[in-house]
């Protein structure tokens, strides 16, 4: 047998240097890829910040209003001239000319009609009916002088805040030379104060911007809240521990999972469609009312929880289940007394989620005219209402500056509740969270 000859080709050794080149290659790609998320990160951070402080510093000014002090002379003859004391007979009389006439004590000046005019142009049109409510509310004041500390105009305020400049020539600004010479006055004798707006968290709307408040809004989006959790939550657990707990695994409920998933990414505005269709024309539920809010955030809300619930019941071990079978308890047990109670945390936590998801939302609210102009505090989830995003969509396309501040202030508010119910979701999730 002759013995053949074998012949191998040696192994290629990489090169010590050559290696070295690769590896310090890896490493720097590596530090790039970390530098650029990095740079998106503080990008991002960077352009959210840019943001929140624009908001802010936009809506600060609307915490605050200008208040003027004024002299007036609660006139027998004038409010009460037969001295009855009666209500009617006082709450009518002409508290305008009572305005008016401590304007030109002030001003003595002002003696021509646009002049006037002008004058009582500078305090806000609330002014009246504020000292309407002191004559009501104290009858002793008639027959005597008061001083009264009322708002001024919206233009007045925002000059006053700075926001108007007085550098800007007189036919590019809406307060004329006129009126800063006597704002001016008024300054120089400490009868202007800027205080703190309270009536911008206890008032309603208002065609003017330094009268209108967000309580209106807040009190609506709260009986749409109400609506929605009332309707989404019970039906959203109940469906997905019928789902994950006693349906059979076919394709009606295959059909059902899929298209569940789908309605959580449809957009909002296809629910306000829905509706107008369904609740206002076809079954004829008043319009603009936080009943109907609360049925199209209920039908938009309800895939979030139902996913959420189902994720919830599908952590909780499968020998929670096994013992309690064990022990003799019936299905329905099982997953009453010991499912769903374990899993309730994140239930909850998902419930708030999708409720601050309601919360912020416009379109479908739009759809079924909850974007009307709405002055009175609804006492009902049945009255007329409106709610925080629609009132600063309807402040947002006033034409008045003052309103921009408004609307910033109102975006402040509404982020205030999102973080609030976020933070709350959050909390629960850390406190009643269970490691299996």
């Amino acid at each position: 047998m002759t013995d053949m000859a074998v012949e191998t080709k040696p192994s290629q050794a990489v090169h010590p240097a050559l290696n070295a080149k690769r590896v310090a290659k890896r490493y720097a790609a590596e530090r790039r890829f970390k530098l650029i998320g990095m740079l998106a990160v503080c990008t991002a951070v960077g352009m959210l910040g840019l943001l929140l402080v624009t908001i802010v510093a936009r809506g600060l000014p609307a915490f605050w209003a200008t208040h003027v002090a004024i002299d007036v002379t609660f006139s027998q003859e004038e409010l009460d001239p037969q001295n009855t004391g009666d209500p009617d007979v006082i709450g009518n009389a002409n508290y305008r000319t009572l305005v008016r006439e401590s304007l030109q004590k002030i001003f003595p000046d002002a003696t021509g009609r646009s002049d006037r005019r002008a004058l009582l142009g500078m305090v806000s049109s609330d002014a009246s009916f504020q000292l309407r409510e002191l004559a009501l509310s104290d009858p002793a004041t008639i027959g005597t002088t008061q001083r009264v500390w009322v708002k001024t105009s919206d233009d007045v305020d925002t000059f006053v805040k700075g926001q108007i400049s007085r550098d800007v020539p007189e036919e590019d600004r809406r307060v004329k030379d006129q009126e800063i010479a006597w704002i001016d006055q008024l300054e120089a004798e400490e009868r202007l104060e800027v205080r703190f707006d309270v009536d911008f968290f206890t008032s309603g709307d208002s065609r003017e911007p330094e009268q209108a408040g967000i309580w209106g809004a807040v009190v609506g989006s709260f009986f749409t809240l109400i609506v929605t959790l009332a309707l989404s939550f019970p039906v959203g657990v109940l469906t997905a521990t019928y789902l994950e707990e006693f349906a059979p695994k076919n394709k009606l409920t295959d059909f059902i999972e899929v298209n569940i998933n789908n309605l959580a990414a449809v957009p909002s505005i296809v629910f306000g469609l829905l509706g107008l269709a369904v609740f206002l024309n076809f079954f004829g539920f008043p319009r603009s009312a936080p009943l109907v809010g609360g049925m199209v955030l209920a039908l938009m809300t309800l895939p979030t929880i139902i996913i959420a619930s189902r994720s919830a019941l599908k952590a909780v071990p499968p020998s929670i289940r096994e013992a309690a079978l064990g022990v003799g308890a019936s299905k329905l047990q099982v997953v009453t007394h010991h499912v769903v109670p374990l899993a309730m945390p994140g239930i909850l936590t998902g419930t708030i989620i999708g409720m601050a998801q309601a919360l912020g939302e416009t379109a479908p609210l739009l759809m079924i005219g909850m974007v009307a102009f709405i002055v009175d505090v609804p006492g009902g989830i049945t009255d007329a209402a409106t709610v925080l995003p629609v009132q600063v969509y309807l402040w947002a396309d006033s034409p008045e500056r003052a309103f921009v501040a408004k609307t910033s202030a109102a975006i402040m508010v509404l982020l205030g509740f999102l973080i609030l119910m976020n933070a709350i979701a959050v909390i629960l999730r850390k406190r009643f969270e269970r490691r299996w």
